[in-house]
C-alpha cells in the first residue's frame, strides 16, 4: 500500500487543531432586567441595548388555553 510522501508530524497535526477548540459563551447582565444576555447585542427578553428599547416586544398574543376558555367556544 503507498504512503503519503510527507506525512506530517504528530505534533504539527496537533498545533494545526488547537485553533478548533471550542470557545465559553459569555455572558452580561441586562442593565433593564438583568437577565442574561449576549454582548454587543440587543437583549432576547426586554429588546433594549444599551439601556434604551431598541425593539419593541409583545406578550404572546392569547398565550396559554386554559380548559375553561376551550369550553366556551364550543
Amino acid at each position: 500500500m503507498p504512503v503519503p510522501a510527507k506525512r506530517r508530524s504528530r505534533s504539527k497535526g496537533r498545533r494545526n487543531r488547537s485553533h478548533q477548540a471550542l470557545d465559553k459563551i459569555h455572558f452580561i447582565k441586562c442593565q433593564k432586567c438583568g437577565k442574561p444576555a449576549l454582548p454587543h447585542r440587543v437583549c432576547r427578553f426586554c429588546g433594549t441595548y444599551q439601556g434604551r428599547e431598541v425593539i419593541k416586544l409583545n406578550p404572546p398574543a392569547g398565550g396559554k388555553k386554559t380548559k375553561a376558555a376551550e369550553h366556551k367556544h364550543h
